[in-house]
Parts: C-alpha cells; sequence; structure tokens
C-alpha cells in the first residue's frame, strides 16, 4: 500500500468525477408487480433524464419495454409520481410530452387512450370488472391566458377522482369531487368499495387529510361516501385494502405515522354498520417512528400485506430505515407483533409484495452501497440486487462514512448527518482543517437519507467535509419536530444550519474561516437566506432556489399554492412576513459570493428569481456566477447539465476559497472576482 501524499484539502485527486457520476446514473423508481413480471422505472440522464420503463421477465431477461421518444412521467402536482400501471400483461402509463394516458403490450407501440387535452392523470388502480382505470385527474382546460389576469382564485386547477374507460378514454365518469386535492384512490378486493385521500387548502398532504370510503353502485359511481379518519390536524398516508377487504392505513394521531386497521363494519361479509356507531380504528404497533413519509409524489409504498394475517413494512427510527414483520392480530404473551428483517441497508423504500407471499422487491441503500432494486426471499432472507442506481464500483478508500450528529440548536437539538474528508490516496498538510460544505435538503419537509451518494462523495473525496441536515421541519423525527418550521422557515432551518456549522467549528473539526452552503428548491431558499440573514457561511451554491416568497406564494403551481400560508403565515394578510423573510428584499445584507444554477423551463421557481439576485450581486460588486439551462425544469435530469453544474460549483468553491481543484473544469465566469479578491 502505497503512502498517502501530503495534498491541500480541496485539491485531493478524486476517482469519483462527474464523468463517472452521470456515465452510468439511472434514478430508479419503484417497482410494479404483475404476476411473475417485475417492472420499474428508469430516470435516465443519458437520454435526457426520460422515464424508461423497464421488465424483468421470470427466466431473468431485463427488457427496456417503452420505446423512445415515449416519456412515462406526469405533471400532476408538477411533482409527478404514480405514472404507471400493469396489469394483465398491459401497461398503461402517462406519457410527459402530451400527458396522455397510453396502453400498449410489451412489444407493441403504444396508443393513446385519452384525448388530446389539457387533463393530467395520476395514481391508477385497474378496476377489472368495469374495465376501467381509477385515477386522480388534474383538470387545466380552464386555466389560460384570460384567467390568469382576472386573479389566483380564476387559476385554480380541478382534482378529481375519475375513472377512465379502457374501452374508450373519451368517457370519463368523475367519481368523487369537492375537495382541493385527491390521492391514493384504492379499490377494494371485491370491487365493491373505493377508498381514497382528500384535503384542503391550506393543507399539504404530511399536515392533515381525509381518508373516505364509499360503496360502487351497479354503474360504477360512488354512493354514501363516508369520512372514516384524519382531519385538518391528522396526516392519513397510503390506505390499502387487507386481501380479505379490512381497510389499512398510516395516521400521525399519536405524533408518529403509524400503521392502524379499520375493523368493525367493513370485514368482506356484511353490510357496513353505521360509521357514527364505530369505535376508533386499532393501531397495530404504537411506536416513536415513522411507517409514512411526505407525500410529495404518487405511488409512494412503505407496507404491503404479506398473507391475510402479516405485513412487511419499513419505518424510519433515529434517522435509519429499518424492514419488519407486523403481526396483524398482535403477538402471543404480549411480545412485540413488530418483528425485524435483518437486511444490511438503512435507506428503504418501495415496498411491494407480490403474489408469491415469500417474495419481496424494495429499494434500498446504505452508507456503502448506492440505491437499488431488490429482491428479498422471505423464508430464507437472502436478497438479489436486480438493478443498481449506478454500476460503478468505488474503492471503499474513497468513500466516507456518514456520523449521525445531534446539535444544540435554539435550546433544542437539531440533526444532521457528518462526513468527513476521505481518500486513501491523500492527507492534508499538518494543522489544516477542511473547508466544509452544509447540504440543505428541499421540501422543506424532506430528510437527508445515509445512502451511499456519490454527489457527496464527490465533494468528500476532494478534500471537503459535508454537514447534510435534517433541520426542524424535517420528516423522520415526529410531528412535533415536522411541525418547528410552521410560521418559522427561514428561521428554524436557517438556524439548524448555521448553528450545525458553527458546532463543527467549536470542535475543531472544519474550517471556520472556509464555511459554505448549498441547497435545491427549499433547501436553496434556506441557503439565500442563511447568506442573507447571518454572518456564518462566505459561499453558497443556489440550485434553482426560493429568492422571493410572496413571488412563490403568487405565482407557484396549485399543489404549493397555499404552502407558505403554514411555513410563513396566511397571504396576503401576512405580506409583511413575506417581505421580511425573503432574501429578494433585503440585498443590503447581501455580502457573500454566490453560484446560482437554474432552469429556464422552471414552473415552481422560476429563473426570475435567480436573475434578480444576479443582477444584485452583480451590481454590488460581490462575486457572483449564474449557470442556466435550455430546457431543464425543477431539478435538472440531463446528464450533461448535472456534470456541469457539479464541476462549476467545485470551480467556484475553489476561486471563493484559494484551492485549484485537481480535476480540469471548464472556466466559470465568476463576475467581480478580481476586484473582490
Amino acid at each position: 500500500m502505497s503512502k498517502p501524499t501530503v495534498v491541500p484539502y480541496g485539491e485531493w485527486p478524486s476517482p469519483i468525477t462527474s464523468d463517472l457520476i452521470v456515465s452510468d446514473s439511472i434514478r430508479l423508481g419503484s417497482a410494479l408487480l404483475d404476476g411473475d413480471h417485475i417492472y420499474w422505472l428508469e430516470g435516465r440522464p443519458s437520454e435526457g433524464g426520460r422515464n424508461v420503463i423497464v421488465q424483468l421477465s421470470p427466466d431473468g431477461e431485463m427488457t427496456d419495454v417503452l420505446p423512445a421518444p415515449y416519456n412515462a412521467r406526469t405533471r400532476v402536482h408538477e411533482y409527478g409520481g404514480g405514472a404507471v400501471s400493469a396489469d394483465g400483461g398491459i401497461i398503461t402509463f402517462v406519457n410527459y410530452r402530451d400527458q396522455r394516458i397510453y396502453r400498449f403490450r410489451p412489444g407493441e407501440t403504444p396508443e393513446a387512450l385519452t384525448p388530446p387535452d389539457a387533463l393530467r392523470y395520476a395514481d391508477f388502480v385497474v378496476d377489472h370488472s368495469r374495465r376501467r382505470l381509477i385515477c386522480v385527474r388534474e383538470d387545466h382546460r380552464e386555466v389560460g391566458a384570460a384567467a390568469r389576469e382576472v386573479g389566483a382564485a380564476a387559476r385554480e386547477v380541478v382534482n378529481t377522482i375519475t375513472a377512465v374507460s379502457l374501452d374508450d378514454g373519451m368517457e370519463q365518469q368523475v367519481l368523487v369531487a369537492g375537495s382541493d386535492f385527491y390521492a391514493s384512490p384504492r379499490l377494494s378486493p371485491d370491487g365493491s368499495r373505493l377508498a381514497w385521500l382528500a384535503w384542503q387548502h391550506p393543507n399539504m398532504p404530511w399536515d392533515g387529510t381525509e381518508l373516505w370510503v364509499a360503496e360502487l353502485d351497479a354503474g360504477g359511481a360512488c354512493i354514501d361516501p363516508h369520512l372514516v379518519a384524519g382531519g385538518p390536524d391528522e396526516s392519513i398516508f397510503e390506505p390499502i385494502w387487507s386481501p380479505d377487504g379490512v381497510l389499512t392505513f398510516v395516521s400521525d394521531r399519536t405524533g408518529w405515522w403509524n400503521l392502524y386497521r379499520l375493523e368493525e363494519g367493513w370485514s368482506s361479509s356484511g353490510d357496513p354498520e353505521s360509521f357514527s356507531d364505530r369505535s376508533s380504528p386499532r393501531c397495530l404497533v404504537e411506536m416513536e417512528a415513522e411507517f409514512g413519509q411526505p407525500q410529495w409524489i404518487f405511488g409512494l409504498s412503505t407496507y404491503g400485506y404479506r398473507t391475510v394475517d402479516e405485513i412487511i413494512c419499513t419505518y424510519t427510527q433515529d434517522g435509519t430505515d429499518r424492514l419488519a414483520r407486523l403481526a396483524v392480530h398482535g403477538a402471543p404473551g404480549g411480545e412485540s407483533p413488530l418483528i425485524p428483517i435483518e437486511t444490511p441497508y438503512t435507506s428503504i423504500g418501495g415496498i411491494e409484495v407480490g403474489d408469491d407471499p415469500d417474495g419481496l422487491i424494495f429499494r434500498g441503500g446504505a452508507p456503502r452501497r448506492v440505491s437499488a432494486l431488490l429482491a428479498l426471499d422471505l423464508r430464507t432472507g437472502n436478497h438479489q440486487i436486480l438493478k443498481r442506481s449506478t454500476r460503478l464500483d468505488v474503492d471503499i478508500g474513497y468513500l466516507s462514512m456518514p456520523e449521525p450528529v445531534a446539535f444544540p440548536s435554539d435550546d433544542r437539538t437539531a440533526y444532521g448527518l457528518f462526513y468527513p474528508p476521505t481518500n486513501k490516496d491523500c492527507i492534508a498538510p499538518e494543522g489544516e482543517l477542511p473547508p466544509l460544505l452544509v447540504f440543505s435538503h428541499g421540501g422543506p419537509t424532506g430528510a437527508s437519507s445515509s445512502s451511499l451518494d456519490l454527489r457527496i462523495q464527490f465533494w468528500t473525496s476532494r478534500g471537503f467535509a459535508v454537514l447534510d441536515v435534517n433541520y426542524g421541519g424535517s420528516t423522520g423525527y415526529g410531528r412535533h419536530y415536522r411541525n418547528l418550521l410552521l410560521g418559522k422557515w427561514g428561521i428554524v432551518d436557517v438556524d439548524d444550519c448555521a448553528n450545525g456549522a458553527l458546532q463543527l467549528v467549536a470542535e475543531g473539526r472544519v474550517d471556520g474561516e472556509r464555511l459554505a452552503i448549498r441547497g435545491g428548491s427549499a433547501g436553496g431558499y434556506t441557503t439565500l437566506s442563511a447568506l442573507t440573514f447571518r454572518d456564518v457561511f462566505h459561499a453558497g451554491a443556489s440550485h434553482y432556489g426560493v429568492s422571493d416568497l410572496e413571488a412563490l406564494a403568487r405565482d407557484t403551481h396549485k399543489f404549493e399554492s397555499r404552502y407558505l400560508d403554514r411555513l410563513i403565515g396566511p397571504y396576503p394578510e401576512r405580506r409583511d412576513l413575506y417581505e421580511a423573510r425573503s432574501p429578494i428584499h433585503h440585498l443590503e445584507h447581501l455580502d457573500t459570493p454566490i453560484i446560482f444554477f437554474q432552469g429556464l423551463e422552471d414552473e415552481i421557481v422560476p429563473p426570475a428569481q435567480a436573475e434578480v439576485m444576479v443582477t444584485a450581486l452583480r451590481e454590488k460588486g460581490v462575486p457572483v456566477a449564474y449557470l442556466a439551462f435550455e430546457g431543464e425544469q425543477h431539478g435538472f435530469r440531463s446528464s450533461e447539465n448535472i456534470k456541469r453544474s457539479l464541476d462549476a460549483e467545485l470551480y467556484f468553491y475553489g476561486r471563493i476559497f484559494g484551492f485549484t481543484p485537481a480535476d480540469e473544469i471548464e472556466p466559470v465566469v465568476i463576475e467581480n472576482l478580481e476586484a473582490w479578491t
């Protein structure tokens, strides 16, 4: 073994290059099971971000079944999810370009089922007896240029649960309407009942949702709908019918997302009883753990029935995901009904249980294992990797292991994952401390994952320390922690990012003169706010970040159009708060170098939000760089743009902090740099 070379932090040569990251990396979607066939989505940067449907046959043959240029991606809620179903050998999907539903058998050319209009669809369930799809539909037909001039109310699209005929997609029947949002339409095994989630402005689905159930008449219409759980302050997640027709769901009524069953009156035999006489749903296991997730997209799955008596589930506890069996009717002798399933994975999702009760498909990752689609034999405990998110094998000598950290922040505790700089070939000069890059995740109701992320290792293998912060408001620590951000976005998250960095400085683990912060979308807002309102960081990178809260509240899409009511305050009544917490209105305080990355087709955070900030920094003489990408939206999907963003950000920090990266990087135009230095 060769002796490590002494090289300053930031200048370490690394095999984890931007070319390597984008050359063979994909985004893995959840699996779909259809008999003995397995399907999943792959988002491929090498194909401009196209979502391809892949089939794995029983004999192990893996085939792309969605031909180019089709792209399986829905724009319902703009974030999408739930764009594909597979049933009886027929695949149904939403094509991104026209948002129409298409059907095909593998090997055939997809045929459009729905008309070319302003309708969007997501979250499918097949109603076999009535030959139709039941789904969430988002109607944009009344949203036009004239409507935009009238005001926000006139711009609202209409969300419903709708049935689409599989014989003639023009034939559509609205089953449920009247709420602002819907998700998770789920048909009972005998096809006689429909369950669904609904919620109203200003709630997001992790704030409060309602679980409804209705019977279906002979014509397939909903009759006698009943609210069975949930409300404005209770979040319901992922309703599922058991094989014998009992409704199961996740609720955070105790402060944690736990599993419940609605047993009385909804068994498969007999007529349902009056809901007014019902007892409360039964909690299957009460724990300070999260069995649910924030529903940013459709099609999330954290559990499934293996048999009528057993559920396979995943849950998050202390920032780590675990897999387990859950005895539906309890365990004998007062033992816990939850039995852990040992796996080497710490980040788990996309649970799918098929016809084989001993087979399980899920996505898993770990600090030294990239995210992968996996098959687990529940009898033996053996697992098989079906598809990895990358085929790259990186020597563990270049991989930084995350260290869970907790630190004080405003009389409470905040959390994060700390990654020290790691490279088996290099050590820093004696006495030098590494620069710190703080990651601020999006959402803001998201969470940092311990799964191997080569985009973090890109930095740590070059000599950066990384702190991935789970600030107050993050998911995975219960409703109380999630609610810390209510009314305090731009305060709690910013304080936690700043205090986490200062704690590491106080511990002597990082260089207090080389602190940077980065984030995308909501994480970009936290980044810009930290750079504007706190005197902690010395550089930053905003990836399609929010700078103007008022513009976001006024102009964003329906799903998030009232999100800020809870995070900031009602608009326009509390316009003062929106202005007070918007970096764009306090540019006199901003004198920190920033690099901005922006998709020019971003409808969630339009380019103007970045461009005003860039102009202001330019005029103030502060170093600033701006990279805008044609064709990109909210989040970059093209390999070329992902690569350029990584390299440009590294180049920017090198110029600001005074080091020269070992990589050959196309220079970035940084205005005001010479005068600044």
